[in-house]
């Protein structure tokens, strides 16, 4: 195996080999706490455009599968691990993370130490990457980092989002709802199939008129990568069918777009929260809920209207936004992914809590 190095743009480095592919690869260091669901972490969107750091020390024993995929293909820039199996121990699998990896052209690091590059992300943040195998010198690696572009103000959702509105196959039912592709995972679509939707997925650069003259009965809006100040259509689009009474459901990417389709801001989190295992307490209910999440952004929960938004849900371990609801329009959304994969069921309760807003809006309640 080649030797890797890891490049952070403060200057940090740290040294690895490339179980899997090999070449020069940028993007934002991060890192998720889950112990397992590696697949489904790989093929999430919303890791467009960065490197993930797997805290759980072993990674690829149970291979991958052609049923735990979130989206085509895998999203992130790279992956850095503490060791990576060589071998697949599941009846499911079908190919080893390298073979998976190499096959979609993404680096694979392993002999690092996770916990030390870890504790460096949540001392000093999150920062721009580069990982090699081609340049192993630190100083010209260190300025790469430092050249490269960052997240913000970028739209990488528009990266990530179809290209031409299709149908979810296999949904069908009484209620049609349009679905905003800002970097999808596919478990979200089959849970509201599953609720009996009929689903329209569209680009994220759709236009109002062109969703509306759908006559959707609801409207939601997906998870996503980067920016949300970056894709300013889709905040405009958003407000626009808000304002139409279309009962809206955002989740992630989209409950930042639409904190800010309602007057709110968003700013970049320090290192993010990325996990399986992330508490969140619904304040309506006083129930504490165990979540899935994946954000580096966050509403900025005190900017927003009080007489028109109300804070549903809160993170406790650092008190930031985490769910809100219009007190007048059917519209609300979470920051977390109740859809899970992996992760917890917990929050499952919300798409029926779309489904309500949406019969509640046909008069059929």
């Amino acid at each position: 195996m080649k030797k890797a190095l890891i490049a952070l743009e403060n200057g940090t480095c740290f040294e690895g080999r490339a179980f899997a592919g090999s070449g020069e690869f940028y993007g934002e260091l991060v890192f998720n706490t889950s112990m397992s669901g590696y697949q489904e972490i790989l093929t999430d969107p919303s890791y467009h455009g960065q490197i993930v750091t797997l805290t759980y020390p072993l990674i690829g024993n149970y291979g991958v599968n052609d049923s735990d995929m979130e989206s085509w293909r895998p999203h992130a820039a790279g992956l850095v691990v503490n060791e990576a199996s060589r071998t697949a121990s599941n009846w499911r699998s079908r190919q080893t993370l390298k073979d998976y990896l190499e096959d979609n052209g993404i680096m694979g690091v392993d002999g690092v130490d996770t916990r030390a590059i870890t504790l460096h992300i949540r001392s000093l943040g999150a920062m721009k990457c580069v990982i090699s195998t081609e340049d192993l010198e630190p100083s010209s690696l260190v300025k790469k980092a430092e050249n490269s572009r960052g997240l913000i103000g970028r739209d990488l959702s528009t990266e990530v989002s179809t290209k031409k509105r299709y149908d979810w196959p296999d949904s069908g039912g009484k209620y049609s709802v349009a679905v905003l592709d800002c970097g999808m995972k596919r478990n979200q679509l089959a849970l509201l199939a599953d609720r009996g939707c009929s689903l329209q997925i569209f680009p994220n650069q759709s236009g109002t008129s062109e969703i509306l003259e759908t006559n959707p009965d609801g409207f939601f809006i997906s998870n996503g990568p980067g920016d949300p100040e970056g894709v300013q259509h889709a905040i405009q689009l958003i407000r626009d069918i808000m304002k139409k009474g279309v009962p809206t459901f955002g989740i992630c990417f989209g409950h930042q777009l639409m904190g800010l389709a309602l007057g709110g801001r968003t700013f970049k989190m320090k290192f993010g929260h990325r996990g399986a295992n992330q508490p969140v307490k619904n304040l309506r209910t006083g129930l504490v809920e165990i979540t899935s999440q994946n954000h580096g952004f966050c509403v900025d929960k005190d900017s927003l209207n009080p007489d028109d938004v109300e804070t549903t849900h809160i993170n406790l371990n650092d008190g930031t936004s985490e769910g809100m609801r219009h007190r007048h329009l059917p519209a609300f959304s979470v920051q977390y992914h109740p859809e899970a994969a992996p992760g917890p069921h917990d929050a499952e309760y919300l798409f029926d809590e779309f489904i309500h807003l949406i019969i509640k809006a046909k008069g059929t309640l």
